[in-house]
């Protein structure tokens, strides 16, 4: 999960990525990529068993990745991996190769794949998802690109209200642009 040192997640990618409540920062995480991060994101996703998104974050990877052909080196992981979809406006089937639609409330569903999955279930982006997640104590782990940047506004991962965590460092690194990429355990 992409954010700014002060919690916004909002539209890390593209200007026109998210603009839900006037937001005009759209794309402030692309100038920090590195070497550095593009290894640690390919170690975290050897890693991974499945994917699970919310639908706007669904919608948008279709566009970026389902038919990608430039060599991207996550572009096969992203198209063959599982991706569990929470929507409930989607209807079956999905579009994109192997997604599976959720039923019924998500947190229920996802703590249903939760003891099916053998592999770590990963989540990009979809905060609200994350949240009510995180409410359910669905999340095992955080694994935060916190980038040296203030926006000031913007929705973000931790809002006020949220409830309190307690949140335990198990690995970092710091990327050559600044990032640092901290990994942290729930409970």
């Amino acid at each position: 999960m992409s954010v700014t040192l002060d919690g916004v997640m909002q539209a890390p990618g593209r200007s026109d990525e998210d603009v839900r409540g006037g937001f005009t920062h759209g794309g402030w995480a692309v100038p920090f990529n590195d070497a550095v991060m593009a290894q640690k994101m390919g170690v975290g996703m050897a890693q991974t068993g499945a994917m699970l998104f919310g639908r706007r974050t669904y919608e948008d990877f279709i566009g970026a990745w389902a038919h990608r052909t430039d060599g991207n080196p996550f572009t096969e992981m992203m198209n063959n991996v599982q991706k569990y979809v929470a929507s409930s406006t989607l209807a079956e089937p999905l579009p994109w190769m192997n997604s599976t639609l959720l039923a019924g409330d998500a947190a229920d569903a996802v703590a249903g794949l939760k003891k099916e999955e053998g592999r770590d279930i990963a989540v990009i982006g979809s905060g609200d998802l994350v949240r009510s997640l995180a409410a359910r104590a669905l999340v095992d782990q955080y694994t935060l690109l916190i980038h040296p940047l203030v926006l000031g506004s913007g929705r973000r991962l931790f809002p006020d209200g949220a409830p309190p965590a307690s949140l335990h460092l198990i690995d970092s690194v710091a990327t050559g642009t600044g990032v640092i990429i901290a990994t942290y355990t729930a409970g």
